[in-house]
């Protein structure tokens, strides 16, 4: 019975637990990795074991999104569960928009210089410096969303321009302060550019789009929607020069017509506008509802 026993003792004894496996080369690399952040937080809450394991994974995690917490992340907790991440590479600051400033993010993009992804959309609280700070500091920056954050001006972006040169995406979607002047000095830096929005920006012309076209030829997207000054010469120029084309948005771009987006049809391009007799088609299906019925060769 005592052999018994004392067998049960040492196989309890050398039963692994979690805590025993190797924080950094497991725990953090191959495991932690595939948890919602919003469960590892929590899990600080069982031990300061658990906590200090927790830590040691937010100072070496990659990817940060907010969003991963739940709906809202106190500022707090934004400041202390990055305090010590020197390795990020996508950052992702959108679910912290109704608070977030300079003062909380400067120091974070300050110590991770080698940042790949970052998303502003919507921070409306940031500054120009915060752009500025991006620039200077992630030169190997290769995505970047400014989506209504009217607070970037064409310096910032010039900056951008300048430090960034890998740059493959950038949306600033309502950024009304940006000019033609401000999207060509993007477009000759940035020449790797895949993805470009300047959508809402009714100060956006043809010279914006044209020089994009000329000096971007690996464009697969473009996002012109609600540019009210782009025209037909601009979209004919993008089909000239833009042979990767993928998807073209020209919502509310009421001087683009079928002229020039038929030539962009018949290469496949993804086009958010239907053409006019599809158009015309569904106005009468929703009006009388019978608009399938239509004989087309009439």
């Amino acid at each position: 019975m005592d052999q018994k026993s004392d067998e049960r003792t040492q196989s309890q004894s050398h039963r692994c637990q979690l805590l025993d496996l190797p924080w950094e080369d497991v725990l953090v690399t191959h495991v932690f990795c595939y948890l919602p952040l919003r469960h590892l937080v929590s899990l600080q809450c069982v031990s300061k074991s658990f906590r200090s394991l927790i830590q040691v994974y937010l100072a070496n995690c990659r990817k940060f999104d907010p969003a991963q917490t739940g709906p809202h992340i106190p500022k707090e907790a934004f400041c202390s569960m990055l305090r010590h991440n020197q390795v990020l590479h996508h950052l992702c600051v959108t679910n912290c928009s109704e608070w977030i400033t300079d003062k909380e993010l400067l120091p974070v993009i300050g110590q991770n210089q080698h940042l790949l992804h970052v998303d502003m959309r919507g921070c409306v609280h940031l500054s120009r410096h915060a752009l500025v700070a991006v620039s200077l500091s992630c030169p190997r920056l290769q995505h970047l969303s400014l989506a209504h954050c009217e607070w970037v001006d064409s310096l910032a972006l010039r900056s951008l321009a300048d430090h960034c040169s890998d740059l493959r995406s950038l949306d600033v979607t309502a950024c009304r302060q940006l000019k033609d002047e401000a999207v060509c000095y993007v477009a000759g830096k940035c020449p790797a550019l895949r993805s470009l929005s300047v959508a809402v920006n009714a100060n956006i012309t043809d010279t914006a789009v044209e020089e994009v076209a000329k000096k971007c030829r690996e464009l697969e997207r473009l996002d012109l929607t609600g540019c009210l000054r782009v025209r037909n010469e601009a979209i004919r120029t993008l089909a000239e020069y833009c042979p990767k084309l993928q998807s073209l948005k020209v919502n509310h771009c009421h001087n683009v017509t079928e002229s020039s987006l038929g030539i962009l049809r018949r290469r496949n391009v993804e086009i958010d506008v239907e053409p006019p007799l599809q158009r015309a088609l569904v106005l009468l299906q929703d009006v009388v509802g019978f608009a399938p019925f239509i004989n087309l060769q009439i």
